[in-house]
């Protein structure tokens, strides 16, 4: 197998191609390392790749199957085992309800996601949830400690397939940025590694941003409930980031027969609407 580095995924799947004299269709490839733009400029990453032709010559030496490191395989064993455990159990109401809710849901959607289902499940992959945790706790240290910002908190917890983080220290209003623009693109960059890498979502919080957050939606949305209780229906006004996603998890838990869901106006702003349209709620 051939080791290829590149700025991205395609150019290292042609490199691979020109230098095994085969097409890229006949490539056989496993990705050790996704390409990445780095974190406010620093950790630039170049696609990285094995490859072999899928159908080598008789004469041609076995390679290695897996060049994963010994964090991914760690990793992936934790992962698997998991959903093994959860492949076994017999499903209950409740488990059948968040199945339900993972096909209804979009992945933005479910980004808020993180109530418990049955605790004896919960106790059983608690062991390997813990040891994800820390793996992925000593990942993000190692990626802020190359940042300027002066971060000394990093705690990891993993529940219900969801990556909860905390954040803090001098520079964490700095890492939030102004009107969390900062918050916004940390979160979008954890939940594509983790959710790319772990099949985890995320829900973040540096210092108490989230919670304040939180709590400025629920005193926004209090007019906006009181309109749909007398008219049936109601919407929004425009939210940007993470704000529009509290509001949907707000909205849903006061109107769960309603239809809340997400909307995109001609300008691309975001805004939550709330009808009798169709009590389900979208799919992806």
């Amino acid at each position: 197998m051939e080791r290829v580095e590149a700025p991205t995924l395609e150019e290292a799947y042609e490199k691979a191609a020109t230098q095994l004299s085969c097409s890229i269709t006949d490539l056989e490839y496993e990705v050790v390392q996704y390409p990445s733009k780095g974190f406010f400029g620093f950790l630039k990453k170049n696609a990285i790749i094995v490859a072999a032709c899928k159908h080598p010559p008789v004469s041609a030496a076995v390679e290695p199957a897996s060049v994963a490191t010994k964090e991914e395989s760690v990793a992936s064993e934790i992962v698997s085992i998991v959903k093994e455990e959860a492949s076994v159990e017999p499903q209950t109401p409740k488990e059948n309800t968040l199945e339900q809710k993972d096909e209804k849901d979009t992945v933005l959607e479910s980004f808020f996601d993180v109530e418990s289902n049955d605790e004896d499940t919960f106790e059983e992959e608690c062991i390997v949830y813990e040891e994800l945790a820390l793996l992925i706790e000593e990942q993000l240290k190692e990626l802020l400690s190359h940042s300027c910002f002066d971060i000394d908190v990093v705690e990891v917890d993993v529940r219900d397939d969801t990556a909860l983080i905390f954040i803090d220290g001098d520079d964490a209003a700095l890492l939030i940025g102004k009107e969390g623009y900062r918050y916004n693109a940390l979160s979008y960059m954890l939940f594509n590694w983790l959710h790319t890498k772990y099949e985890l979502f995320i829900k973040l919080e540096i210092a108490e941003f989230l919670t304040s957050q939180q709590e400025m939606i629920r005193n926004y949305i209090k007019p906006v409930i009181e309109n749909v209780e007398k008219h049936g229906r109601g919407k929004t006004r425009s939210l940007d980031g993470i704000l529009v996603q509290i509001a949907l998890e707000q909205l849903r838990e006061v109107f769960p027969d309603k239809y809340v869901a997400v909307k995109t106006g001609r300008e691309g702003n975001k805004f939550v609407v709330i009808n009798e349209f169709n009590n389900k709620k979208p799919h992806a």
